[in-house]
């Protein structure tokens, strides 16, 4: 039986929320949630979420899981306050400890912040199966952007998080501490055995210059042939040699501070200091 998808937009982050039910059950998964957030003022509100939980409510939906496909760097996650409004298991790839340990040296984090992905309800592995309804997500370690990247399976779909963009855009960086460029080529080179009629749905496009509109959805098969960065026939020195010279010409993700040491506590923000008031971090010349 084939998923219902359907894609939320958020211009200002251009990231793709994906709700994805299941027709005969009304069961469905939440897939890279955003939580709306003003760099200039500090300030957060639910805008973006309350989209999701009035589609939810509207189509009587039923939320089981609440996915992550890693620890995001240009969006605060909203799925904690998913999860409160709508229920749900909130999972995320077991290497999140690794983002934890790296991440909570950088940002110096409080004495009591747990590097154990415990925070999170499920920590997934390559693999897993999860269930909803009559329907199974099924767990892919595609690591290279970041050390906990998943892909999930469901279905003729794909989600891929960052790992791949629209074919004309290319493939995800991947200069963040714990990122490798050759682990992404091979982790590309694993989802494209996957049949090439796969429908694969993005977390982002930034869309490339001379496209009009934004796009969320390609084929396994068109990322094969026409991939600008990792077609058929590109070899991973040559892909590698690529993403290294492109990330050194990147900037940081505008938000890449305040979106890792929240979404790497599964949503949550730092607890509030002595004044009642919680803080965000911001490292000097650490990245």
């Amino acid at each position: 039986m084939q998923a219902v998808v359907t894609a939320f937009f958020d211009p200002i982050t251009y990231t793709y929320t994906y709700v994805v039910s299941d027709p005969a059950s009304q069961a469905c998964v939440i897939i890279d949630s955003v939580l709306d957030y003003d760099p200039a003022s500090g300030r957060t509100n639910t805008e973006s979420a309350n989209t999701i939980i009035h589609f939810v409510r509207e189509q009587q939906l039923k939320v089981e899981w609440l996915l992550e496909t890693h620890v995001h760097a240009d969006h605060l996650s909203a799925a904690p306050y998913l999860k409160e409004q709508l229920g749900g298991r909130l999972a995320i790839g077991a290497n999140i400890t690794t983002v934890q340990r790296v991440f909570g040296e950088i940002f110096n984090v409080e004495a009591g912040f747990a590097t154990d992905g415990s925070q999170f309800d499920n920590l997934l592995y390559d693999g897993d199966i999860l269930r909803f309804g009559k329907l199974s997500v099924e767990v892919i370690h595609t690591p290279g952007h970041t050390p906990a990247c998943l892909s999930y399976m469901i279905g003729d779909a794909v989600f891929v998080g960052d790992t791949l963009f629209m074919p004309d855009y290319g493939t995800a960086r991947c200069d963040f501490p714990g990122g490798d460029a050759r682990t992404l080529y091979q982790s590309i080179q694993r989802l494209f055995e996957l049949p090439d009629n796969t429908r694969v749905f993005l977390c982002h496009d930034y869309k490339a210059i001379g496209r009009e509109e934004h796009c969320h959805e390609t084929t396994i098969g068109e990322q094969r042939m026409h991939n600008i960065h990792v077609h058929e026939g590109v070899s991973a020195e040559e892909f590698v040699r690529l993403r290294t010279e492109r990330d050194a010409t990147l900037s940081m993700p505008t938000l890449i501070l305040p979106s890792v040491q929240v979404n790497m506590r599964a949503g949550a923000f730092p607890p509030a200091e002595d004044n009642g008031v919680r803080y965000l971090k911001i490292p000097l010349n650490a990245l």
